[in-house]
C-alpha cells in the first residue's frame, strides 16, 4: 500500500539539516547534558561524550537514516523492504519504535506543555521574584492542577499536529528553517548576558574545566547512553527523516553537521545559564527545578531580567518543538502508509490517541498521584520502558540489522550515492563499528538502565 502514497520530502540542503537538527535538539540540550557535563568533570566527562558519539550515536544514526532513505517509506516498512529473509520479523523493530514514540510522546509533552505555559508566565511576569518560595509555588500550582496539566498538554498537540497536517516540506521543514535561526539567534542572546555577570568564570569552570577525579565506569556509561540518546535513536525518528531526504544527500557529512551543531547547542546552553546560577549562588540541580524554579529566580536580579526570561522560554519552546515534530512524524506516516490513512486523519488519530495515553502523564501529580504500575506512576513507568527498554533495543537490533543482515554491499551502495560520493574508508568505517562495537556499547547501557550493570 506504501507504493501508491506519494511520498512528501526535504526540498534543500538546509531544509534536511535544519529538521534533522531539530530533531536532536530538545529539552534536553536546555538543562540535562550542561548539568551532566559540569555534575560529571566537565570536560573530561565532554570528551568521553564525544567519543561516545563517535562509536555509537554517530554510526547508528548514519545507518537509520541511510535505511529510511533508501527504502523511502516508514520504519515498519523499510525494514520489511530491506530483509533479505522476508521471513524473519525485522518489521517488528519498526513497531517498536511507534510504541516507544508514542510513550515517550505521553509524558514528554507534559513537560512541554509546562515550558509553553510558563512562556505565558513569564509575560504575564508572575514569576518573576528572588523568592524560591515563589516560583516554587508557581510551578506546583502549574502541575497539580488537572485542569491547567491537561488543556496544556492537549494544546501543545494540537500545536504540533497543526504543523504536520502543513505535511513534510511545509510543515516540518518549513517550520524548522524559520525555529533553528532563532534557537541560535536566542542562545546567543543569552549567552551575551550571562558572560557579563560577576562570577561568569565560575559557571564556565563548572561546565568546562576537566575533574578526572570524577571520572569512573559509571560516568564512562551515563555519557555514553546521553551519546545515544541525544541523537533521538532507536524509536524510528531518524529513519523517517532519512526517508525524506534527497538522493544526492551526503549523509555522513550530514550527520556529524548534526552532531557537532546539537552539542554546541547544548555548550551555548551552558554558557547561558550557569554563570548566572552562581553569580547569584543558586544551586546548579538538574530537571524542572532548575528550569522552572532557579531560572526565574535568576532572571528576576539581572537587568532586563523579565524580557530575558521570556527569551529562555521562547527558547526552551522552540527546542521542544523539532523534537515533538519528529517524534510524532514516526506514528503519523505509520498510519498514513501502513494503514492507508489519508495525512490529515493519520495526524488527527494520532493526536487523540496521545490525548488519552498522556493525560495519564499530565495527571500524575494531581488526580492520579496515588495511581501506580510497577512501584511507578505513569509519567515515570513511560520513561523507564521507552529510555531503558525500547530505545536501547532498537538500537542495538538497528546496528545488527545493518551490520548482519543487510551486508557491507548494499550498505557501502546506499552510503555512497550510488558510487558518486568516493567516501569507502567512512563506510568501512562505520560499518565495523556498527557490526562490532555499538551494539554492545548500547548492551551496556541498557543493563545499566535496567540496573544489572
Amino acid at each position: 500500500m506504501s507504493n501508491t502514497i506519494k511520498r512528501g520530502g526535504f526540498s534543500s540542503s538546509f531544509g534536511v539539516l535544519a529538521a534533522t537538527l531539530g530533531s536532536a535538539v530538545g529539552l534536553g540540550n536546555i538543562w540535562k547534558f550542561p548539568y551532566l557535563t559540569g555534575a560529571n568533570g566537565g570536560a573530561g566527562f565532554l570528551l568521553i561524550y564525544l567519543l561516545a558519539t563517535l562509536v555509537i550515536g554517530l554510526p547508528v544514526m548514519i545507518a537509520e537514516i541511510t535505511m529510511g532513505r533508501t527504502a523511502k517509506a516508514n520504519p515498519i516498512t523499510a525494514l520489511q523492504k530491506l530483509s533479505p529473509k522476508k521471513s524473519l520479523p525485522w518489521w517488528l523493530v519498526g513497531v517498536a519504535g511507534m510504541v516507544a514514540a508514542f510513550l515517550i510522546l505521553s509524558f514528554y509533552s507534559e513537560v512541554v506543555a509546562w515550558v509553553f505555559a510558563y512562556v505565558v508566565k513569564a509575560i504575564g511576569g508572575s514569576i518573576l521574584s528572588s523568592d524560591r518560595h515563589v516560583t516554587e509555588s508557581a510551578f506546583s500550582t502549574l502541575i497539580s492542577d488537572p485542569v491547567q496539566s491537561l488543556l496544556w498538554q492537549w494544546g501543545v498537540l494540537a500545536f504540533i499536529g497543526g504543523i504536520l497536517l502543513m505535511g513534510v516540506t511545509k510543515g516540518i521543514e518549513g517550520i524548522t528553517k524559520k525555529l533553528m535561526p532563532v534557537l541560535f539567534l536566542l542562545l546567543m542572546l543569552l549567552c551575551a548576558v550571562s558572560l557579563s555577570l560577576d562570577k561568569a568564570a565560575d559557571g564556565l569552570a563548572f561546565l568546562f574545566r576537566p575533574d578526572f577525579s570524577k571520572i569512573s565506569a559509571g560516568v564512562i556509561l551515563t555519557a555514553m547512553g546521553l551519546a545515544f540518546f541525544k541523537l533521538s535513536l532507536g524509536m524510528g525518528t531518524m529513519m523517517t527523516y532519512g526517508s525524506y531526504f534527497r538522493d544526492d544527500q551526503n549523509i555522513p557529512a550530514t550527520t556529524l553537521r548534526v552532531m557537532l551543531a546539537d552539542l554546541f547547542v547544548s555548550m551555548l546552553a551552558g554558557i547561558a545559564i550557569f554563570p548566572a546560577v552562581f553569580t547569584f549562588g543558586f544551586e546548579p540541580a538538574a530537571g524542572p527545578a532548575l528550569v522552572f524554579i532557579t531560572i526565574p529566580a535568576v532572571f528576576s536580579q539581572i537587568p532586563g531580567g523579565q524580557l530575558l526570561m521570556i527569551a529562555f522560554f521562547v527558547l526552551a519552546s522552540v527546542a521542544a518543538t523539532g523534537a515533538m515534530l519528529s517524534l510524532m512524524e514516526v506514528p503519523v506516516v505509520i498510519l498514513h502508509e501502513r494503514l492507508g490513512m489519508s495525512r490529515p486523519k493519520a495526524t488527527l488519530v494520532t493526536i487523540a490517541t496521545l490525548m488519552v495515553l498522556g493525560s495519564s502523564c499530565a495527571l500524575t501529580n494531581s488526580t492520579l498521584a496515588s495511581f501506580k504500575l510497577f512501584g511507578m506512576n505513569m509519567f515515570d513507568l513511560f520513561d523507564f520502558a521507552s529510555s531503558n527498554v525500547l530505545l536501547p533495543l532498537g538500537g542495538i537490533l538497528l546496528a545488527v540489522f545493518v551490520g548482519w543482515v543487510w551486508g557491507k554491499d548494499k550498505f557501502q551502495q546506499a552510503l555512497s550515492n550510488q558510487g558518486a560520493l568516493r567516501n569507502h574508508v567512512t563506510v568501512s568505517a562505520v560499518f565495523f563499528l556498527l557490526r562490532y562495537v555499538s551494539p554492545l556499547l548500547i548492551l551496556a547501557v541498557m543493563l545499566k538502565g535496567l540496573g544489572l550493570f
